[in-house]
């Protein structure tokens, strides 16, 4: 069975991402039962780097100019299922998962990534997607960087969507100036 796709409706326009279920079940399980449940609608690009990323997914950005965006992730004590049926509970603090540092794929143009706070089992609703190569935070990459940051998907369409968000002028906080919203994520 294929991997699930995911479409991303921004304001700029939207692009498609593959999920990476066969081989990250716990990271894909996780944003596909946050993008069922509608938790990414709303909610703003909150950090855009040129030649870096696009940082997405905290439920504070559903106000562009929150000073808590980058905060925030799902709701604790959330549940969702893997496809082999074990059941997992999002933690009662911050929401936040397990790592999943299992497989080796790098950081590469239009991989989604998920973002962390860099504390173990720290990361939640929050993703990136890298727009250069960003080896430096392969988890498995100590040599390096300290970051790590497993990889969940990739852009299988729209990448020049992708690029346009990338060069929207941001303010001294990386936040776009004219606001990124993503409209809707819908499972294909």
């Amino acid at each position: 069975m294929p991997n699930p796709t995911v479409t991303l409706n921004t304001s700029m326009g939207s692009f498609v991402v593959e999920v990476y279920l066969d081989t990250m079940p716990i990271t894909a399980s996780s944003f596909l039962d946050l993008v069922k449940s509608g938790f990414y609608d709303g909610v703003h690009f909150h950090r855009v780097i040129q030649n870096f990323m696009l940082q997405f997914g905290c439920p504070y950005a559903k106000d562009a100019k929150s000073q808590r965006a980058g905060t925030g992730g799902p709701p604790p004590n959330s549940k969702f299922t893997t496809p082999d049926g074990k059941s997992y509970t999002r933690d009662a603090k911050e929401g936040c998962i397990p790592d999943e540092f299992t497989q080796k794929f790098s950081n590469e143009p239009g991989t989604l990534s998920m973002a962390n706070t860099g504390a173990k089992n720290s990361g939640g609703s929050q993703f990136f997607v890298n727009t250069v190569h960003n080896d430096f935070l392969d988890w498995w990459r100590t040599d390096l960087s300290e970051s790590q940051h497993p990889v969940f998907g990739k852009v299988v369409s729209g990448m020049d969507v992708v690029k346009k968000i990338e060069s929207t002028p941001c303010d001294s906080n990386d936040n776009p100036r004219t606001p990124v919203k993503m409209i809707s994520a819908k499972i294909n």
